[in-house]
Protein backbone atom coordinates (compact mmCIF):
# COMPACT_ATOMS: atom_id res chain seq x y z
CA UNK A 1 0.00 0.00 0.00
CA UNK A 2 1.33 3.42 -0.96
CA UNK A 3 1.01 5.72 2.02
CA UNK A 4 0.16 8.68 -0.18
CA UNK A 5 -2.88 6.81 -1.51
CA UNK A 6 -4.07 5.77 1.96
CA UNK A 7 -6.21 7.58 4.49
CA UNK A 8 -5.00 8.07 8.04
CA UNK A 9 -7.43 5.44 9.42
CA UNK A 10 -6.00 2.98 6.89
CA UNK A 11 -2.47 3.71 8.10
CA UNK A 12 -3.62 3.29 11.69
CA UNK A 13 -5.21 -0.05 10.82
CA UNK A 14 -2.03 -1.19 9.05
CA UNK A 15 0.03 -0.46 12.17
CA UNK A 16 -2.09 -2.92 14.13
CA UNK A 17 -0.75 -5.64 11.83
CA UNK A 18 2.80 -4.47 11.03
CA UNK A 19 5.34 -1.83 12.07
CA UNK A 20 7.43 -2.17 8.90
CA UNK A 21 7.64 0.40 6.13
CA UNK A 22 9.55 0.68 2.86
CA UNK A 23 11.18 4.02 2.04
CA UNK A 24 12.28 4.57 -1.59
CA UNK A 25 15.25 6.92 -1.92
CA UNK A 26 17.09 8.07 -5.03
CA UNK A 27 18.39 11.16 -6.74
CA UNK A 28 17.54 13.77 -9.36
CA UNK A 29 20.53 13.92 -11.70
CA UNK A 30 21.54 13.56 -15.30
CA UNK A 31 21.80 10.06 -16.77
CA UNK A 32 23.33 10.80 -20.14
CA UNK A 33 21.57 11.74 -23.37
CA UNK A 34 19.14 8.82 -23.36
CA UNK A 35 18.46 8.41 -19.62
CA UNK A 36 15.87 10.14 -17.46
CA UNK A 37 16.98 12.71 -14.90
CA UNK A 38 14.75 10.96 -12.38
CA UNK A 39 16.26 7.51 -13.01
CA UNK A 40 17.60 6.86 -9.50
CA UNK A 41 14.40 7.95 -7.76
CA UNK A 42 12.08 6.34 -10.32
CA UNK A 43 13.79 2.95 -10.17
CA UNK A 44 13.77 2.90 -6.36
CA UNK A 45 10.13 3.95 -6.37
CA UNK A 46 8.96 1.41 -8.95
CA UNK A 47 10.76 -1.40 -7.18
CA UNK A 48 9.48 -0.31 -3.77
CA UNK A 49 5.86 -0.24 -4.95
CA UNK A 50 6.17 -3.78 -6.32
CA UNK A 51 7.92 -5.07 -3.19
CA UNK A 52 5.12 -3.47 -1.21
CA UNK A 53 2.55 -5.28 -3.33
CA UNK A 54 4.40 -8.58 -2.91
CA UNK A 55 4.71 -8.31 0.87
CA UNK A 56 1.73 -6.21 1.90
CA UNK A 57 4.11 -3.53 3.18
CA UNK A 58 3.33 0.16 3.46
CA UNK A 59 5.49 2.30 1.14
CA UNK A 60 6.42 5.83 2.20
CA UNK A 61 6.74 8.82 -0.15
CA UNK A 62 9.94 8.73 -2.21
CA UNK A 63 12.93 10.84 -1.23
CA UNK A 64 13.66 12.00 -4.77
CA UNK A 65 16.59 14.40 -4.31
CA UNK A 66 19.81 12.97 -2.97
CA UNK A 67 23.56 13.49 -2.86
CA UNK A 68 24.46 14.56 -6.40
CA UNK A 69 26.69 17.63 -6.25
CA UNK A 70 29.05 16.12 -8.82
CA UNK A 71 26.26 16.20 -11.44
CA UNK A 72 25.46 19.90 -11.08
CA UNK A 73 27.23 20.92 -14.29
CA UNK A 74 24.43 19.14 -16.19
CA UNK A 75 21.07 20.89 -16.55
CA UNK A 76 18.28 19.61 -14.34
CA UNK A 77 20.46 17.95 -11.71
CA UNK A 78 19.72 18.77 -8.07
CA UNK A 79 21.45 17.95 -4.80
CA UNK A 80 21.08 18.05 -1.04
CA UNK A 81 23.99 18.80 1.26
CA UNK A 82 24.97 15.87 3.50
CA UNK A 83 23.68 17.68 6.57
CA UNK A 84 20.36 18.43 4.85
CA UNK A 85 19.87 14.86 3.76
CA UNK A 86 20.66 13.54 7.24
CA UNK A 87 18.09 15.93 8.69
CA UNK A 88 15.44 14.91 6.14
CA UNK A 89 15.89 11.21 6.89
CA UNK A 90 15.91 11.80 10.67
CA UNK A 91 12.73 13.85 10.49
CA UNK A 92 10.95 11.30 8.30
CA UNK A 93 11.93 8.39 10.54
CA UNK A 94 11.00 10.27 13.72
CA UNK A 95 7.67 11.38 12.24
CA UNK A 96 6.71 7.85 11.26
CA UNK A 97 8.07 6.35 14.48
CA UNK A 98 5.77 8.62 16.47
CA UNK A 99 2.84 6.76 14.90
CA UNK A 100 4.34 3.37 15.72
CA UNK A 101 6.52 2.40 12.74
CA UNK A 102 9.63 0.59 13.96
CA UNK A 103 11.26 -1.13 10.97
CA UNK A 104 12.48 1.13 8.17
CA UNK A 105 13.55 -0.62 4.96
CA UNK A 106 15.17 1.89 2.61
CA UNK A 107 15.42 0.88 -1.06
CA UNK A 108 18.08 3.02 -2.70
CA UNK A 109 18.76 3.79 -6.36
CA UNK A 110 21.85 6.02 -6.07
CA UNK A 111 25.33 5.05 -4.92
CA UNK A 112 26.12 8.60 -3.87
CA UNK A 113 23.50 8.36 -1.11
CA UNK A 114 24.99 5.39 0.74
CA UNK A 115 27.42 7.09 3.12
CA UNK A 116 24.98 9.84 4.07
CA UNK A 117 22.02 7.50 4.57
CA UNK A 118 24.09 5.33 6.91
CA UNK A 119 25.21 8.45 8.77
CA UNK A 120 21.54 9.39 9.17
CA UNK A 121 20.77 5.96 10.61
CA UNK A 122 23.55 6.45 13.15
CA UNK A 123 22.13 9.83 14.12
CA UNK A 124 18.75 8.18 14.73
CA UNK A 125 20.34 5.44 16.83
CA UNK A 126 22.36 8.03 18.77
CA UNK A 127 19.12 9.72 19.84
CA UNK A 128 18.10 6.48 21.55
CA UNK A 129 21.51 5.67 23.00
CA UNK A 130 22.01 9.19 24.38
CA UNK A 131 18.48 9.46 25.71
CA UNK A 132 17.52 12.39 23.47
CA UNK A 133 14.83 10.60 21.43
CA UNK A 134 11.25 11.76 21.99
CA UNK A 135 9.49 9.88 24.77
CA UNK A 136 6.80 8.74 22.34
CA UNK A 137 9.27 7.22 19.86
CA UNK A 138 9.79 3.47 19.92
CA UNK A 139 13.20 1.93 19.42
CA UNK A 140 13.66 1.70 15.66
CA UNK A 141 15.76 -0.29 13.21
CA UNK A 142 16.81 1.01 9.81
CA UNK A 143 18.43 -0.80 6.92
CA UNK A 144 19.52 0.14 3.41
CA UNK A 145 19.27 -2.04 0.30
CA UNK A 146 20.80 -0.86 -2.97
CA UNK A 147 18.65 -2.54 -5.63
CA UNK A 148 21.48 -2.49 -8.18
CA UNK A 149 23.72 -4.55 -5.85
CA UNK A 150 21.41 -7.57 -5.74
CA UNK A 151 22.84 -10.92 -6.77
CA UNK A 152 20.19 -11.65 -9.40
CA UNK A 153 20.45 -8.15 -10.86
CA UNK A 154 24.22 -8.53 -11.14
CA UNK A 155 23.86 -11.85 -12.91
CA UNK A 156 21.46 -10.42 -15.48
CA UNK A 157 23.64 -7.36 -16.02
CA UNK A 158 26.74 -9.48 -16.55
CA UNK A 159 24.94 -11.87 -18.90
CA UNK A 160 23.25 -9.21 -21.04
CA UNK A 161 25.49 -6.15 -20.90
CA UNK A 162 28.93 -7.34 -19.79
CA UNK A 163 31.48 -4.52 -19.87
CA UNK A 164 28.90 -2.15 -21.37
CA UNK A 165 27.29 -1.82 -17.92
CA UNK A 166 29.78 0.85 -16.81
CA UNK A 167 29.26 2.83 -13.62
CA UNK A 168 26.87 5.69 -14.44
CA UNK A 169 23.88 5.89 -16.77
CA UNK A 170 24.10 2.10 -16.89
CA UNK A 171 21.98 0.08 -19.30
CA UNK A 172 20.49 -1.79 -16.33
CA UNK A 173 19.02 1.29 -14.69
CA UNK A 174 18.02 2.83 -18.02
CA UNK A 175 16.30 -0.44 -18.97
CA UNK A 176 14.29 -0.32 -15.74
CA UNK A 177 13.02 3.17 -16.51
CA UNK A 178 12.23 2.12 -20.08
CA UNK A 179 10.18 -0.75 -18.66
CA UNK A 180 8.32 1.52 -16.26
CA UNK A 181 7.92 4.44 -18.67
CA UNK A 182 7.68 2.99 -22.20
CA UNK A 183 6.64 6.33 -23.67
CA UNK A 184 10.03 7.72 -22.62
CA UNK A 185 11.77 4.67 -24.07
CA UNK A 186 10.11 5.35 -27.41
CA UNK A 187 11.54 8.88 -27.40
CA UNK A 188 14.97 8.43 -25.86
CA UNK A 189 16.09 5.06 -27.18
CA UNK A 190 16.61 6.68 -30.58
CA UNK A 191 19.15 9.22 -29.27
CA UNK A 192 22.58 8.45 -30.81
CA UNK A 193 25.56 7.89 -28.48
CA UNK A 194 29.10 8.73 -29.56
CA UNK A 195 31.05 6.67 -28.69
CA UNK A 196 28.55 3.86 -27.99
CA UNK A 197 30.44 2.94 -24.80
CA UNK A 198 31.56 5.95 -22.80
CA UNK A 199 35.13 6.18 -21.44
CA UNK A 200 35.78 5.26 -17.82
CA UNK A 201 37.61 7.20 -15.12
CA UNK A 202 37.50 9.04 -11.81
CA UNK A 203 35.60 12.25 -11.17
CA UNK A 204 35.89 14.94 -8.51
CA UNK A 205 33.68 18.03 -8.54
CA UNK A 206 30.91 19.00 -10.96
CA UNK A 207 33.06 20.97 -13.40
CA UNK A 208 35.65 18.20 -13.54
CA UNK A 209 32.90 15.70 -14.33
CA UNK A 210 31.56 17.77 -17.23
CA UNK A 211 35.06 18.26 -18.68
CA UNK A 212 35.94 14.56 -18.59
CA UNK A 213 32.56 13.09 -19.54
CA UNK A 214 30.72 15.72 -21.57
CA UNK A 215 27.60 13.62 -22.27
CA UNK A 216 27.31 12.46 -18.64
CA UNK A 217 27.93 8.72 -19.03
CA UNK A 218 30.81 6.87 -17.37
CA UNK A 219 31.93 3.58 -18.89
CA UNK A 220 28.41 2.65 -20.04
CA UNK A 221 26.50 1.91 -23.23
CA UNK A 222 22.84 2.47 -22.33
CA UNK A 223 21.80 2.24 -25.99
CA UNK A 224 21.55 -1.50 -25.26
CA UNK A 225 18.75 -0.94 -22.75
CA UNK A 226 15.30 -2.25 -23.66
CA UNK A 227 12.00 -2.41 -21.79
CA UNK A 228 12.10 -6.22 -22.03
CA UNK A 229 15.44 -6.42 -20.21
CA UNK A 230 14.12 -3.91 -17.70
CA UNK A 231 11.22 -6.25 -17.00
CA UNK A 232 13.63 -9.13 -16.30
CA UNK A 233 15.63 -6.97 -13.92
CA UNK A 234 12.47 -5.79 -12.16
CA UNK A 235 11.17 -9.32 -11.61
CA UNK A 236 14.49 -10.57 -10.23
CA UNK A 237 15.02 -7.53 -8.04
CA UNK A 238 11.55 -7.59 -6.50
CA UNK A 239 11.80 -11.29 -5.65
CA UNK A 240 15.09 -10.78 -3.78
CA UNK A 241 14.05 -7.62 -1.98
CA UNK A 242 10.69 -9.03 -0.93
CA UNK A 243 12.51 -11.87 0.84
CA UNK A 244 14.93 -9.39 2.40
CA UNK A 245 12.07 -7.22 3.64
CA UNK A 246 10.25 -10.13 5.26
CA UNK A 247 13.42 -11.27 7.01
CA UNK A 248 14.15 -7.75 8.26
CA UNK A 249 10.66 -7.14 9.65
CA UNK A 250 10.34 -10.58 11.24
CA UNK A 251 13.78 -10.56 12.88
CA UNK A 252 13.58 -10.48 16.70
Amino acid sequence: MRMQLASWPEVEAYLKESTGIIVPIGSTEQHGPNGLIGTDALTAEMISWRVGDATGAMVAPTISVGMAQHHLAFAGSMTLRPSTMIAVIQDMVNSLARHGFERFFFINGHGGNVATVNAAFNEVYAETSLGTAASNRPSVRCTLRNWYMGKAVGEISKEVFGDDEGSHATPSEVALTYFGYPECAERLSKVPLDPPRAPDGIIYDADDYRRQFPDGRIGSNPSRATPEIGGRIMEACVAELADDYRDFVDRA
